[in-house]
């Protein structure tokens, strides 16, 4: 079943999240607050870390500039908020610090942006090894459980993400896999790492970045890397 390991994940996700709806709300304000404190410095370090994979400093700065022009174009950020916004007037939430599109922008990122995620999917569609993504599914879970915890409901919606993200790449994996070399993959990782880092600043209340209008600069590594 090609779309197994995707399943499996978005389900991880769905478990996690709801633990930690049910944990939410156990938590005072202030621990609250310094979980979620805690967690953005977490998104910190991945963000950094997937940075340091980068190979052609051109390619991402190429990318951000194309890839934002691309996503304030079509303003994902206002949609994926109004969305949001939606879900969350027919969803009741004592919480209302964090909105639901806050925690699904932020889960998805999360959860879509690595190698695992590109990787685990063409293992998928191309062997029917799901051993990846499966693993994945155990990280993801565990992180859903913090994240949902401070964020809400908006992150067990992400698991709607990854199903079309990773399951779209285990469909097409024999179109994708020649495009998708090691060299494009470090360079999206290292991308879409520069997107988590702002994304914690944002967490960290330090800046209002729309990180969602730069998501499309994630895939441009893919056209870049022929010419580069």
């Amino acid at each position: 079943m090609v779309l197994l390991g995707s399943l499996v994940n978005s389900a991880a996700i769905i478990l996690g999240g709801s633990i930690g709806l049910a944990l939410k709300k156990g938590l005072s304000d202030r621990i609250a607050s310094a979980v979620m404190n805690a967690l953005a410095l977490c998104v910190l370090y991945i963000g950094v870390s997937g940075m340091l994979k980068g190979e052609n400093i051109l390619i991402t700065i190429l990318s951000m500039v194309f890839g934002t022009l691309v996503g304030e174009w079509i303003d994902l950020d206002k949609k994926i908020n109004q969305l949001g916004d939606e879900i969350e007037s027919r969803v009741s939430s004592d919480n209302k610090e964090h909105s639901v599109s806050n925690g699904f922008v932020t889960a998805s990122l999360l959860f879509c942006v690595g190698a695992m995620a590109i990787v685990g999917a063409l293992q998928s569609g191309l062997t029917g090894n799901h051993d990846t993504l499966f693993a994945k599914s155990l990280i993801d879970g565990i992180a859903a459980i913090v994240m949902a915890s401070s964020l809400g409901i908006g992150v067990l919606l992400s698991a709607g993400l990854i199903l079309v993200y990773e399951g779209g790449i285990s469909l097409f994996a024999n179109v994708l896999a020649p495009l998708l070399t090691d060299s494009v993959i470090n360079e999206m990782t290292c991308v879409g790492s520069l997107l988590i880092v702002g994304l914690a600043l944002n967490m960290l209340k330090l800046t209002d970045l729309k990180i969602m209008n730069y998501a499309p600069a994630v895939f441009f590594p893919i056209l870049f890397g022929f010419f580069m």
